[in-house]
């Protein structure tokens, strides 16, 4: 199964370092969140990878992502353990539809907006402060979004 690493070293190896742009953990954490979010509301519910979410204060955030890029704090995070990295050979087709998407409707987005767009919708605001944010929760409030 997909992990939440995995996911992270997804959207890290779309980052285009060589035009100078980069990643921090809290970007990271908010791209993962929307990938399962977006991937289970498009596919039935069906989470992308088991990890949970919970509500922090800056907003969804998963622990063992935290941990493994906590170093960083709110620098860019360094890509050169992503060498062999190669999307197609752990994620489905499917699964990179999502990825993709989520890609490009986040990517440019800098962590600061992404913190406050989560800051405006149901999953992180009807849950409570250090309570996992459930993966229904998001796909009742982001399949409202894709009926407007």
């Amino acid at each position: 199964m997909v992990t939440i690493f995995d996911v992270a070293d997804y959207f890290r190896s779309r980052v285009d370092y060589e035009a100078g742009d980069n990643i921090t953990p809290l970007k990271l954490q908010k791209l993962c969140y929307y990938a399962q979010a977006w991937h289970a509301t498009w596919n039935q519910g069906e989470r992308l990878f088991e990890e949970d979410f919970e509500h922090w204060e800056h907003g969804p955030a998963n622990y063992t992502l935290y941990d493994k890029y906590r170093d960083y704090k709110w620098q860019p995070i360094d890509p050169s353990d992503l060498v062999d990295f190669n999307p197609a050979e752990t994620f489905t087709l499917q699964q990179l539809e999502s990825l993709g998407e989520v890609w490009e409707a986040y990517g440019d987005y800098t962590a600061k907006r992404l913190e406050n767009l989560t800051h405006q919708e149901d999953p992180w605001l009807n849950t409570a402060s250090n309570e996992t944010i459930t993966v229904e929760s998001m796909v009742e409030y982001y399949s409202q979004l894709t009926e407007d």
